[in-house]
């Protein structure tokens, strides 16, 4: 059965979790996080690195800003009781370089952060993935609640509120986090261009919040 690594298409549709790709005539339904789907507008051409799971009755493909997030949505399934669907809740709060951290000092309170997660699950998540992710390159990530304040749109705001309930979470304690991440950045709402950014600051201060 052939891979397919990588698709590069015209957008046809996006929701909240996912996107429909054209490639040479052929709709192609790609599942991926809020950040990826931020960047995508319908009628543009975009590539998009993809994961294919198959299963006994179904053929699904997952997509990715970049290869390397496509690779550690992979590695971490390799975990037992990680699934697609939480491997790709984990790339989408953490970064591919945030996760190798998390995994190299053992920051079991980061990783609860992920919906879906609770702190035995993220010891043994963290014991079982070892060194397969890599070492962390050194470079400088985002800090929690740390987005750039840029010209404003509420359409990015209401991008992010709508995603946050997408993955689960009440309406309220969507606004909630939302707005604490503004807060911190003297924005009053969110610019298109830090739906991403924004997003993980505030998924993180959800998964700080539940204790």
């Amino acid at each position: 059965m052939p891979v397919i690594a990588s698709l590069t298409g015209i957008v046809q549709h996006v929701t909240l979790d996912r996107v429909v790709l054209e490639v040479g005539g052929v709709g192609y339904l790609v599942h991926a996080t809020p950040g990826t789907l931020a960047g995508l507008r319908v009628g543009d051409s975009a590539s998009v690195a993809t994961s294919m799971v198959v299963r006994e009755d179904s053929m699904t493909l997952f997509g990715f800003a970049d290869a390397d997030e496509r690779d550690v949505f992979e590695v971490v399934q390799t975990v037992s009781g990680v699934g697609p669907r939480l491997a790709l809740a984990m790339v989408a709060v953490h970064t591919p370089e945030s996760l190798r951290r998390i995994v190299a000092t053992e920051d079991t309170a980061a990783l609860t952060r992920v919906p879906g997660i609770g702190k035995k699950g993220a010891q043994r998540i963290l014991l079982e993935l070892g060194d397969k992710l890599g070492p962390p390159s050194g470079g400088e990530a985002v800090p929690p609640g740390e987005v750039s304040a840029m010209p404003a749109s509420d359409a990015g705001t209401v991008q992010v509120v709508e995603a946050l309930t997408g993955l689960g979470w009440p309406v309220k304690a969507a606004e909630d986090a939302v707005a604490k991440v503004l807060a911190e950045t003297g924005a009053e709402v969110v610019a298109p261009s830090d739906v991403a950014n924004t997003l993980r600051a505030a998924l993180r201060t959800l998964g700080g919040n539940r204790g």
